[in-house]
């Protein structure tokens, strides 16, 4: 028979306290400083875990806090990095953006800023317009809070990963056409809409990853439009062999006769 050791386990709040910790050490202490608003906030109260890494940001998992607007156990925590290798795709989805003007000259940390206060903006528009989208809680500096997407800690599969027959792929496309719609109509563009910034939870699709959403003044709103149900119309192809027909689709959302689009 094995001998038990003798030496005390530790405790669960102890070994959490250690993860913690260890987490905490990743972040740079001006990242940490602008995270403490968050836990002052009661929108979080523990940093977990990463559950995704892009180009742009690192995505955690966090246990939410006790502010009265945060729904669920957990909340999403998107921190942007300042080095990025699309900073200068950037620049061309907030340059020409009404809503943020005179960004010539700003430095890295500053378009970064103005990128993470712009998805906090777009994802109050398309929530607004009855789109399902993560509810954004916050934003401070490069730092975003937002509803987490998922069931039981599990985040919800990207559309590419989640298994339909036929007649649900039909609805699930036109649902999600039906959000563009409606997103444009409320004068917003996603700009990066496809099967990797789609979750389906529960048979509903929710959009993610609105960083590159712009407004319906933006001078190449209506070639970020066209892409956008493009991209969709081949997923659905390749996918299930749905046809899609970009230009009734185009002249549906926005109401015009023929797509003359740049680009």
């Amino acid at each position: 028979m094995a001998r038990r050791s003798k030496r005390k386990m530790p405790e669960r709040s102890d070994y959490m306290m250690k993860e913690q910790k260890k987490i905490e050490a990743t972040l740079d202490p001006r990242t940490m400083q602008y995270l403490s608003k968050f836990f002052n906030k009661g929108v979080i109260s523990r940093l977990e875990h990463v559950i995704a890494v892009g180009k742009e940001s690192d995505v955690y998992m966090a246990t939410a806090g006790d502010a009265e607007a945060v729904t669920g156990e957990y909340v999403i925590v998107k921190f942007f990095r300042i080095e990025t290798s699309t900073f200068f795709n950037m620049v061309d989805y907030i340059t020409g953006d009404p809503r943020f003007t005179k960004m010539e000259g700003r430095s890295k940390s500053a378009i970064i800023d103005t990128w993470c206060r712009k998805e906090f903006g777009n994802l109050e528009i398309a929530s607004n317009a009855g789109v399902m989208v993560p509810k954004p809680y916050m934003f401070n500096k490069s730092i975003l809070a937002m509803e987490f997407i998922g069931d039981e800690g599990n985040p919800a599969p990207q559309l590419r990963n989640y298994s339909m027959d036929i007649d649900e792929a039909e609805r699930m496309r036109a649902t999600i056409m039906d959000y563009v719609k409606k997103m444009y109509s409320a004068g917003l563009v996603h700009g990066d809409l496809s099967e990797y910034n789609t979750l389906v939870k529960g048979g509903v699709p929710y959009l993610i990853d609105f960083g590159q959403g712009v407004v319906t003044r933006h001078p190449h709103a209506l070639a970020f439009l066209r892409r956008d149900i493009e991209n969709m119309a081949s997923y659905f192809k390749h996918a299930y062999g749905i046809e899609t027909d970009v230009i009734k689709e185009y002249n549906s959302i926005t109401g015009s006769d023929a797509a003359d689009t740049e680009g």
